[in-house]
This record gives structure tokens, sequence and C-alpha cells, in this order.
């Protein structure tokens, strides 16, 4: 059975992540093997190229021996309960560390700039890069990544000056994240999603929690409370879509418009935002809340949310013809982020909505999308692996078609579709069932939208 050297590091999974960490440990002169549990991972000449003389384990890592490694960094993908690595867990080291850490492990102990962190369901990647631009706006040197775009560790060397580091994370990288000591962490929602990893909601949660480990200010949901610290923090902002409590972040009404508030101060009417619907509003306010913490000018932040219009394949409108609006939310990968859009656009339209779903369901409850849809709802066009699932669910609230795949579902909302209507592909699933990932299903949701609405026209 091969084994890891005594002394040397153990690096399990080859992903983008994997990669990261490979160069992070080279770059801090630590030796290192690295495990993938796939025979052949992709890319692997090129690794071999990269680090040779770099011993690697290709299969099982029941097939390993890991007792001697002086630690063991486990990539995001790679579930910390595999055969072989779960009877690692939870092991110490001779320090009384933990022996089996996740990438931001090693980014705490390398940065040298304070951590505004940001997790949740859904809108992380929203708020993340709101945050980022507000501190761009402001002056300051920021590093963004982690989840979203460039790895966490790879920031330390593309921006060696940063004076801020605003990171996206996962449920995933927070479970295997002793301490993350982030000066402001934002935990944005909490609705079913990655139940295959976690197990159940509470698994979840308490993996998202983890943002919190050494945080010295909190934002959190004044609307969930399954998003607040278990422990006190030194600090902790809430943000609602309500008229806020005095020192929250909330919504009300002055003047016949609506205001971002902040206790009874007036910040911004909310029809200045670029970005619209209820749901953006939240996050607009949860990226107030940490900037103020981070000492950002109110008026640069408010300039941020006025020009940001959103991200690709977040709610990003693609067209709008004959009085039909057609929205990319294909990152609506969970239940809670179809929700969240329904909600956000319904109140706004004079038609209905026509959604398109389905995919890889990754073990969630689809009911909950039923009572929106009943209200704001047209018809539900259902595709892919658990599109029965979403039908059973959905049947009795609103009309429900079920289609082969995504093209066959645009034809159907193309068919149906009335002026006042927005045709939304929020699939509340998984993409990988029929595309490579959520990225490719948007882009085919854009391409078809522009070759048969925007050349073509309606009817």
């Amino acid at each position: 059975m091969p084994k890891v050297a005594k002394g040397e590091t153990l690096v399990i999974g080859l992903g983008v992540s994997g990669w990261a960490i490979c160069r992070h440990l080279a770059r801090q002169g630590v030796a290192f093997m690295v495990a993938d549990t796939r025979e052949v991972p992709p890319r692997l000449d090129e690794f071999r190229a990269a680090h040779p003389g770099v011993a690697l384990h290709c299969g099982a890592l029941t097939m390993l021996d890991m007792s001697e490694a002086a630690e063991i960094v486990v990539s995001p993908g790679v579930d910390p309960h595999t055969p072989g690595l779960a009877e690692m867990w939870g092991c110490r080291r001779d320090s009384g560390e933990p022996l089996v850490v996740g990438e931001m492990a090693l980014f705490v102990r390398a940065a040298r700039a304070p951590i505004a962190a940001i997790t949740g369901s859904n809108a992380k990647s929203t708020v993340t890069t709101l945050l980022g631009e507000m501190a761009e706006t402001a002056g300051r040197r920021v590093a963004v990544g982690g989840n979203l775009g460039t790895p966490a560790l790879d920031l330390l060397v593309d921006v060696p000056e940063a004076e801020l580091y605003v990171l996206e994370l996962s449920s995933f990288q927070l479970e295997t994240t002793p301490c993350l000591g982030a000066e402001t962490a934002a935990f944005l929602n909490l609705s079913e999603d990655h139940l295959d990893r976690h197990g159940d909601l509470a698994g979840y949660r308490a993996a998202k929690l983890g943002i919190f480990r050494g945080a010295r200010h909190a934002v959190v949901n004044a609307e969930d409370a399954m998003t607040w610290p278990l422990e006190p923090l030194p600090a902790m902002d809430r943000f609602t879509t309500l008229p806020p409590q005095a020192g929250e972040w909330g919504i009300a009404r002055q003047a016949d418009r609506d205001w971002l508030m902040h206790g009874d101060t007036a910040l911004m009417a909310t029809d200045e935002l670029g970005l619209a619907g209820r749901h953006n509003q939240a996050n607009a306010l949860a990226a107030l809340a940490m900037g103020r913490q981070l000492g950002f000018p109110l008026d640069a932040m408010c300039e941020v949310l006025r020009r940001f219009k959103g991200l690709v394949h977040r709610s990003e409108l693609i067209a709008e013809r004959d009085g039909i609006r057609w929205i990319n939310d294909s990152k609506g990968t969970n239940v809670g982020a179809t929700l969240a859009a329904i909600a956000g656009l319904g109140p706004t339209l004079s038609g209905r909505v026509v959604l398109l779903a389905g995919g890889l369901g990754k073990g969630a409850d689809f009911t909950p999308l039923a009572e929106p849809l009943a209200r704001y709802g047209r018809e539900a066009i259902l595709f892919g692996a658990d599109a029965a699932q979403l039908a059973a669910a959905l049947q009795d609230s609103v009309a429900v078609t079920r289609v082969a795949d995504l093209g066959a579902a645009m034809q159907r909302a193309r068919a149906i579709a009335e002026p006042g209507d927005c045709v939304l592909l929020s699939p509340a699933c998984a993409s990988l069932d029929q595309f490579p990932n959520y990225m490719a299903r948007g882009e085919a949701f854009r391409q078809w939208v522009q070759r048969h609405v925007e050349e073509c026209g309606h009817g």
C-alpha cells in the first residue's frame, strides 16, 4: 500500500482549489503528496509537468496509508467523510490543531489583511461582488475571490499588497476551516441545498455557521434565525426587507417611495438601485452593513448600488420583446434561489411568470415553490432528471408541462407567454444531468433567446 511520507502534507483532490493548494504549498517550500479518488484526474499530465517529483495517488483513499501525514488538506469538492479519509477526520496533530483542514485554513495562516466573508444558500456572489466594488470605489486595494472567481490562495500572489480580502465561501469550504477570524462575516439566508453532502438542513447550517468562528462582526438576516450565530460575537448587524428596528438595516416607505434605511436614517431610494426585486434590496442592505463596519464612505457605497446591474446568470435580463421579459437565473441551483427570484420578480409584472426548472435536485424538497407559483405563475415547464419530483410538488398549484430538455422548454415558453409575462430560467436544481455546469446552461438559454426571440420576435 502506498504511504504518505513522514512529515509530508497530503493534498486530496485535483480540482481548481486542489491546484491552488499545490501551488501555494510549492511557493511555501512545503513537501507534499497528492491524492485523487479518480483513476485518471483531468489535466494529469499537466500536473506532473508542473510538479515533477511530487508523488501522486489515484484511486480509492482506502488504498493510501495517511498515518504519518503532517497535515491533510482537502479540496472543497471532496467529502471529508469519504472512506479512507473519514477515519482521519477529527484527529489532532501534536500541536492540538486539526489534522484535516481545507484551503481556507492555509489562507488564514498566510493572509496579512482583514477578511470580509460572505456565505448563504443564495445571493452570496452578488453581495461579494457588491462589497468588492464598494471597497474599490472607496479607494481600498481589494482582492475578491474564494468560491467566486479566483481561489483564495491565488489571491495571495495576484494581489500581494491587498488591504482587504472579500471572499465568497461555500459550506464545503467552511466545514474544513477551524477558525476564519473574519473582520466581518455575513450569513445571508438558509434553504435546503447540498443535502447529499451534509445529510440534512441542520448539518448544512452547521457547516455554514463556521463563517463566524473568530469573527469580530456578524451580518445576519433578521427574518431568518437560522443565520444567527450560536455564540455571541463582539458586534452584530441585522438586515430585513421590513421597516427596521433601532440599529437594524431595512426598508421603509417615506414620501411615496421605498427607502433603504439604517434605523430611522434614510440612505437611498430603492428605485435608484441598479438591481430589481426585494431580494436584491436585501442584498444591498447586507453589503451596506458590511461596508460600514469596514469604514467605507456611504456615498461610495451608494454609487456602486446605483450602477451595479447584477451578475451573469443571476436574474440577468437577456431580452424584452413584445412585452415579454426573458431572464437567465441559471445560477438558481436550489429551491431558495428560485423562491427569491419568483418572489422578487412576480410583484413587478403586469403578467405572470413562466418558470423553466429542472435538473438534479440534490435531495431537495420542492414544495415551497408551490405557493409563490400559485400566486404569480402561468406555467412551470419542467425538464431534466428530477422533473417528475418537481411536477409532483407543483401540479396542484400551477399548470405543469414536462419536456425533454431546455430547448424544448424554451419552445413551449415562447408558445404560451403573453405580453407582461416573464420567462424565467431558475431551475432550482444543479445542471450536471444535461450540462457541464450552470454557466453552460445559462449560455444555452442566452443563445436560444438571441436566435429565436431577438432576431425573430415573438409569436
